[in-house]
Order: C-alpha cells, then structure tokens, then sequence
C-alpha cells in the first residue's frame, strides 16, 4: 500500500474534523485540499517521478504539504537539517544532486549556487491557486519516499534511501503498538527534518487520525505552557527535552502527568537517572524505544509491561535481531555484540554509494554499528557505538558504562567518554563532564575507582560548559576538544 492510500483513511474517513493546530486549526479536509494544491504546483514546475526535491524549511504546515505532495508525484523528498550551513548544505546538494531547494528568506543565505532555489513565501500564494483536485502518480511500495542523510557524527553524510513501505511499515508498527486511537493528541516539537518528527510524529498523527499541535520548535521557556494549553496525551521528545522538563515545578510536572498517556524518548540515550526522576516528578514513566535513519523503528519498551531504565527494549513486529561478535558469530546473553537487523524497516540503500550500502550488509542483516547487551528475558540495553569501542590493553572498554556511572555522581549533570591514543596501552579514556556546581576531578576520580575496574577509570576528567550534540541530541564526540596526557 503506497502512503497516499494509507493516509487517505484519515483525510477522506475524518475529512470535517480538525486534524492540525499551526498558525489556526485545520481540517483533514483542509490540510488533503492544501496538499493537492502543492502537488499541482510542483508538477507545474516540472518535477517528475524520481526528481529528488531538497527542503531547507523549519517546522510548518508548509513542510508537511510539501512532503506529502511529494509522496503522491513520487517525487523524493529530500529533508535539511535547518542547523545546518554551507559546507554541509554543500555537500548534500552534491551528492542528492536536486532538481530544486525549497527554503525561506531566513535561510536562503546558506544554500548558495547550483540548483534552483524556490522561495516558500513565492510558492504559498501560488499553490493557492492551484486546483484542489486530486494528482496522484503511479507508484509502488518500492517507490523511494526520502533521502535522509545521517547525522555525519564521525565522518561525511550519507543518504539513506527508504521507501513508502518503510514509513508505512513503521507507522503501521507505532500506531498498533503504541496504542494511538483518532481520541490522542499529540504535541510534536520535534524537528521535522529528522526521522523522528518526520517517520514517528507525522505518520503517527495521520495514520491514527488524532489531533496535533505542531510547533517550530521545543522551547524550554513555552512547553510547559503548550501543554497546560493543548492537553496532549502523547508527546515525542528527545532525553535533552526531557532533562529541562525536570526544572518545571512539581505542581506543573503533576498536571501535565495526569493527562499524558505516553512520553517517548529517542535519537539519543536516556540516561537512568533521568527516566527514575521523572517517573518520581510526573508519575509517568518514558517509553524508550531504538531507531536509526536507515531503519526508522527497531525495538521499543513495551507499551503495557515494564519499561526497563536503560533498556530500548524488545523487537518490534517484522524486526529481526541478532547480536554477533566481530566474527559473524551470535553472543550469548548478558555479553556484548552488534545488533544485526532483518525487517521491512530496513533502507533500500545509501543513494549512489554501492560500496558504502555493501559494506552495511552481512549475509543480507544491516549492521547497525550499535553494541547492544540482551538479557535472559529479552530487553536490549546498547553500549555504544562500534567505533566508540575503546580497547586499552587488550581489554575492551564500553563507554557508556563510565557515562552512566558518572552522571550517577553529586553535581554531574551529563559527561561524554571517549578514548584517546596512548603509546603504551594502545587507548585510554578520557572523560568531558558538565557539572552545575563546582568542578572536582579528584573526588569523581576516586568514586570511579571505588566502583570500577582499574583499566576503565579516565585517565582525565576535563570540564566543559557543554557538550556538542546534533540537533536531536545526539553527542557529537568528534567534535570534543584535544586533550594531552603526560
């Protein structure tokens, strides 16, 4: 089933109810109408089945007329990180080589020469004009829906290549798992260029047909407001979103705890204490679920059962797991290996890399880069990545055990771990830590010592006012400052 006959159980099934809270309320019917519109525009312009198109736009009702548009041309829908500048922008535009880039005033700077630049406030009033009639190409569960071009946290952007039966295929899994009914409301403040705003909100929201407030962004100073004003019952976040909801105050946390019926955390792990905290302030407690951009959703806690602090969980339906040492060969449980995935989830590939998308496979399973742990009854806890692996000695080293460790200790408010060259032992880690108070290594030296083992305790303990992350959170620690040890 393509994306435009799925989501039209909603538009044509709920076309009078509203459906969107942007700048006013929509109806499906509305938001179905505005969509044609666009796609008649786009066709006008000479965008043809298979056309990538990039859009450089913040969050709006335009980006998601866009998107959908572009999923009934056929047409792939390319989404830009809006953090991003020159450079990066340049990069991508090279390699998704575009037939056209969708941005706003605010941005158009960054995109530089190339490919045509179409202005979203010259193309509003023109879609308006549009008719309102259905156009809807030929295409097949195979047809590419988006390129999404990974995070580059340790080397270039790659392009992601999934399909319309990838993102029906995830949509389909979150909704039933998830339990979303057309009752929920959902207030998303994720970016929309990521898969998380993008695969989980937007598919999510018109999949079940609930009601959604969408925002430009999550701004710390105005959530707690949206929510006392929306009443959602699900929301999307992010573990640095879910950090700064513990600064409200506990009459405002217990309020909008009594009315949300599920908080979701992912792109990026959610630190235990953080989940614990929460739990104790909003009486709810996070669902933490595991995806990547070439996958969309993998595993996720359940949504009735136990929500394991630190776990991301079990299998999703159609998800095939296997957790293999460097060998190819399956771990047994409680040891470390990378995650290995089969499933309808999986990418058709990294657009125009043959060598890239092959070196991704074994034997026909993605490999996922991720170390993950099972336990006897099932539950995944990750370790990191396979290129975070720090090996001193002979001895592997897994980082985030030290991090977690660590941002158990008094006036630790997050700490990254990394290792670095040492002539003699080969790697030693080093440990970035944020504190809210005073720095002090030698006490946080002396806890490691006192609760791990010798060859795991950094060999530095550096301050920083905070920590490089991507724009979903995710810790960039190549982007960590030099540190020299004698």
């Amino acid at each position: 089933m393509t994306l435009t006959a799925l989501f039209d159980l909603t538009f044509v099934g709920r076309r009078d109810e509203v459906g969107l809270e942007w700048d006013r309320e929509y109806t499906f019917g509305e938001i179905d109408e505005r969509v044609c519109q666009m796609a008649h525009l786009l066709a006008a312009r000479g965008l043809k089945l298979g056309d990538r198109m990039c859009v450089y736009l913040p969050n709006s009702v335009h980006f998601i007329e866009l998107y959908l548009a572009a999923t009934r041309l056929g047409v792939i829908f390319v989404p830009v990180n809006v953090l991003y500048r020159d450079r990066e922008i340049g990069h991508i535009l090279r390699d998704a080589e575009p037939t056209a880039v969708v941005t706003c005033g605010s941005l158009r700077a960054y995109v530089g020469e190339g490919a045509p630049v179409w202005m979203m406030e010259e193309m509003e009033p023109l879609a308006r004009a549009q008719p309102t009639s259905r156009l809807c190409r030929v295409t097949d569960a195979d047809t590419p829906a988006a390129i999404v071009y990974t995070s580059g946290t340790t080397g270039v952007a790659k392009g992601a290549v999934l399909t319309q039966h990838n993102f029906a295929v995830n949509a389909i899994n979150l909704v039933s798992t998830w339990q979303f009914t057309p009752q929920d409301r959902l207030l998303l403040t994720l970016p929309l260029f990521h898969v998380h705003g993008l695969g989980n909100g937007v598919h999510c929201w018109l999949l079940s047909g609930c009601r959604m407030r969408l925002t430009e962004r999550f701004v710390h100073d105005q959530a707690a407001q949206w929510m006392e004003e929306f009443q959602p019952t699900v929301f999307f976040g992010v573990p640095t979103m879910y950090g700064r909801m513990l600064e409200w105050t506990q009459t405002m946390a217990r309020k909008i705890g009594s009315g949300v019926r599920l908080f979701v955390s992912g792109s990026a792990p959610l630190p235990a204490a953080v989940l614990e905290e929460f739990e104790e302030r909003y009486g709810q407690t996070i669902l933490e679920r595991y995806g990547m951009s070439e996958t969309l959703m993998n595993l996720s806690n359940p949504y009735v059962g136990e929500r394991r602090a630190g776990s991301v969980g079990l299998p999703l339906p159609g998800v095939r797991v296997r957790n293999l040492n460097p060998d190819g060969v399956a771990v047994a449980d409680g040891e470390t290996g990378e995650l290995h995935l089969k499933g309808p989830n999986l990418f058709a590939g990294y657009w125009r890399r043959p060598e890239a998308t092959e070196e991704a496979f074994r034997d026909g399973w993605f490999r996922t880069g991720d170390l993950a742990v099972r336990s006897a009854d099932g539950y995944y806890t990750l370790q990191g990545r396979r290129s975070d692996l720090i090996i001193s000695g002979g001895f592997n080293i897994y980082p985030r055990e030290i991090e977690e460790f660590l941002a158990e200790q008094p006036g630790v408010r997050e700490v990254a771990v990394t290792g670095i060259h040492d002539a003699r032992r080969g790697e030693v880690p080093v440990a970035y830590v944020v504190c809210d108070g005073e720095f002090d290594a030698a006490t946080l030296e002396s806890a490691c010592r006192a609760n791990l083992a010798s060859f795991k305790i950094p060999r530095a303990f550096v301050p920083v006012a905070q920590l490089p992350r991507t724009a979903l959170g995710k810790v960039q620690k190549h982007l960590l400052p030099p540190v020299e040890i004698n």
